[in-house]
């Protein structure tokens, strides 16, 4: 086996990846040569097309599908689309997701029920959609993106928490269930990883983080999108259920 990650002729469709963290998601495995479907909500379609065409510039397909993974028919939907266009989906990636932040006294049921709707009930809605089809074809890698909030919690984010510990557990009970088809589901639990927000966090404050971190700095989005490069790989194939910290050894 080379072990060079070779993804011609696969199908990778990731949600929420217009920009940020999804877009180096989806640009990696653009780069290991995969055809790509670049997901987030209507408002941001034209920003979703630019990036599938900046995506098709590295030499294979990509195309843009806008639609809404907290709401099931419009999750379904996302699949269909993408099925009907692409003639396949052999690559899941729920990266789509969302913060609220509050203390638990203060939150609102909106700030509770948006980020739920979103990070877990999302990555249910497109999990659920696109495994019939997968396992049909005997064949398919899903790959959730969940937090070592998930793991650890964080006071001012029990929504958010909630949601990822919820990927958690999604991704080991959909491994179990679709492991006889072909189908390995696995999570990654992404640490602090340097964002727009973490852009504007005060220098004390990022100072305050990166102690808190073994290899002594913030991650950076194309850290996380070399875990998902592997979860997709040959070299992954006997790996299922599996949530991998990338997080600097943060949370060991």
């Amino acid at each position: 086996m080379s072990l060079a990650i070779d993804l011609h002729g696969q199908v990778a469709l990731v949600t929420g990846s217009r920009r940020g963290l999804g877009k180096a998601i989806a640009q990696r495995l653009a780069e290991a040569g995969a055809e790509i479907v670049i997901n987030d909500i209507l408002p941001g379609q034209e920003e979703a097309e630019a990036t599938a065409r900046e995506l098709a510039a590295l030499g294979h397909r990509a195309i843009a599908i806008c639609g809404d993974v907290s709401k099931a028919d419009s999750a379904g939907e996302l699949i269909e689309q993408a099925w009907t266009a692409m003639g396949k989906i052999d690559i899941l990636v729920n990266n789509a997701g969302i913060t609220r932040d509050n203390l638990l006294i203060r939150m609102s049921d909106d700030e509770w029920q948006s980020v739920i709707n979103i990070n877990l009930n999302g990555t249910f809605y497109c999990t659920r959609a696109v495994a019939k089809r997968m396992m049909k074809a005997r064949y398919g890698r899903i790959i959730n993106i969940a937090s070592v909030i998930g793991l650890m919690g964080n006071a001012g984010q029990a929504n958010y928490a909630a949601s990822k510990a919820g990927i958690i557990g999604l991704t080991k009970a959909n491994a179990k269930e679709l492991a006889a088809r072909n189908i390995t589901v696995n999570a990654i639990a992404p640490g602090f990883i340097v964002s727009a927000m973490t852009d504007k966090l005060p220098d004390e404050v990022k100072a305050k983080y990166i102690e808190a971190i073994p290899l002594g700095r913030l991650g950076t989005a194309e850290d996380v999108a070399n875990a998902v490069l592997f979860y997709t790989s040959p070299f992954s194939a006997y790996t299922t259920g599996h949530v991998l910290n990338v997080d600097g050894g943060m949370v060991m």
